[in-house]
């Protein structure tokens, strides 16, 4: 959540955005160039995908990543590649990557941060040209545009509590809009059509091509980790957060496609070199989450999450999840007026063609700040739902909000959360230092226990230096080797 602009978009993605190339369809020809159109579509989405995603990143890092992406896009036959694909590495703390038509392919830091070797790297990205190759984001805004969109985490985040019907339908169409049509889910044959021609790439540019399995095994070892320390019952991202598959049904088919091909070259030492230092997870400009805090330094705010309940922070707002409700905190125009800021909000969400209002609308004040909140009940086709915005005056032009969605009659479950607002002193704000990439070389005696309590972690400190090392359960180190911790840095 930055403080620049604070956009109420869609969902901050959880999963891979790889997406998918040869099993489904008759692909283009790899030789068909970008056409004049798709360069201009991706031109006009480009600056708004920066904004939505903590911005392009610059420095020998962004450099880096950018050169191994245009070498690896060159592999695609999509004419003069190199000129024509622009590589973005973004300032986002969830693993993630896209392509948009037009050769604009994008991956975040955190992805990368979990990444092993060049390899990986060059696999994601040419995952993600193969997604341009075969144009699967105009397929998918086809169908998405032929079904009338339904589903992605809308407004305030809840494809799941709206369905498909009434509000949920108004929001969803309000909402996916612009860059949300383009990160629409792929399908399983385009995931693997992308999986295959990233695979093709890697092999042509004498990469191991075995690379494209084990990023997919990090990611899918990491969202298993992060659903044990959310404490979600199940690994899977949730449907309503992702914008792309679970990638653990698709590591044993890209290891096994890989079995067989040429290509060795993984450049490990050279790559951990290059990202050593890299930003890892939050950036305090964004605002932190430490446990179930959530710490904004340069906003000077803090909340807290109910028990239960996690959080996702990108450029674009907070959100809170739950299997009882989810939420988001964000901000709008503001002119002083609080019930007149809570009306727009639920005016927004409603759409044209709802008249969503609050019943009523409540003044108090939260821990010393001017506050208000009001709700609504929808209809949900068979079942209801609980819309609540509460909304904090920080200052005479500037308030945020939480947008809250629960089941009928559960509407108190965000009210701790609501109540725990409060801003916050210079001094705990200059005690917000970010995480960074530290990579080390495992001297004669290192343990895994032992480099992992230098993690700047409270909790599971051995099961995350495993997961950022790709280290498997009963994988020991060897002395010489390079590996990454995360530390405390600026």
């Amino acid at each position: 959540m930055t403080n620049r602009k604070f956009l109420f978009a869609g969902a901050a993605p959880l999963a891979l955005a790889l997406s998918g190339c040869m099993g489904g369809g008759a692909v283009p020809s790899a030789s068909t160039p970008i056409t004049t159109t798709e360069a201009q579509q991706g031109a006009e989405y480009h600056p708004q995908f920066l904004e939505q995603f903590g911005g392009a990143m610059t420095g020998s890092q962004a450099q880096y990543v950018e050169q191994v992406g245009k070498n690896i896009a060159v592999q695609s036959g999509l004419g003069n590649a190199r000129e024509s694909f622009t590589v973005s590495l973004l300032n986002s703390p969830v693993n993630n990557a896209f392509a948009v038509p037009g050769g604009y392919i994008y991956t975040t830091r955190q992805l990368v941060t979990l990444m092993n070797n060049e390899a990986e790297l060059a696999g994601v990205m040419g995952h993600e040209v193969g997604h341009v190759a075969a144009r699967h984001s105009q397929r998918r805004q086809q169908t998405a545009q032929r079904n009338s969109i339904i589903g992605i985490l809308g407004a305030i985040g809840s494809s799941v509590l709206l369905g498909n019907s009434g509000i949920g339908e108004t929001v969803s169409r309000t909402f996916l809009q612009g860059t949300q049509l383009l990160t629409l889910r792929f399908s399983r044959s385009q995931e693997t059509q992308a999986d295959d021609l990233g695979i093709q790439y890697l092999t042509s540019a004498g990469y191991d091509p075995r690379a494209m399995g084990t990023v997919l095994a990090s990611l899918a070892a990491q969202n298993s980790l992060d659903a044990q320390l959310q404490g979600r019952d199940n690994a899977s991202v949730p449907e309503w957060a992702s914008t792309h598959p679970d990638p653990a049904s698709r590591v044993a088919r890209a290891l096994s496609a890989a079995q067989g091909l040429p290509g060795s070259v993984t450049n490990r030492d050279t790559f951990l070199s290059r990202i050593d230092g890299l930003l890892y997870g939050d950036d305090p400009s964004q605002g932190v989450i430490e446990g179930s805090d959530f710490i904004h330094p340069e906003l000077r705010l803090k909340f807290t999450a109910p028990q239960g309940f996690y959080m996702v922070n990108s450029s674009s707002a907070v959100s809170v999840n739950g299997q009882s409700g989810q939420a988001k905190l964000t901000l709008a125009p503001y002119n002083g007026d609080l019930d007149s800021y809570i009306r727009a909000q639920f005016t927004a969400l409603g759409g044209e063609n709802n008249n969503l209002a609050p019943q009523s609308i409540e003044r108090t004040t939260v821990n010393g700040i001017r506050a208000a909140y009001g709700q609504a009940r929808v209809n949900n086709g068979n079942s209801q739902v609980d819309v609540t915005i509460f909304a904090y005056e920080f200052a005479n032009d500037r308030a945020y909000h939480f947008a809250a969605i629960t089941p009928a009659g559960r509407a108190n479950t965000f009210n701790t959360m609501f109540q725990s607002m409060r801003r916050i002193s210079a001094n705990e704000a200059a005690q917000v230092i970010p995480r960074r990439l530290d990579v080390v070389t495992v001297q004669r005696g290192d343990t895994v226990a032992g480099l992992a309590r230098r993690m700047a972690y409270d909790d599971g400190q051995v099961a995350r230096f495993r997961v950022l090392n790709g280290l498997r359960s009963d994988e020991g180190l060897i002395a010489g080797q390079k590996v990454k911790i995360v530390v405390r840095g600026r």
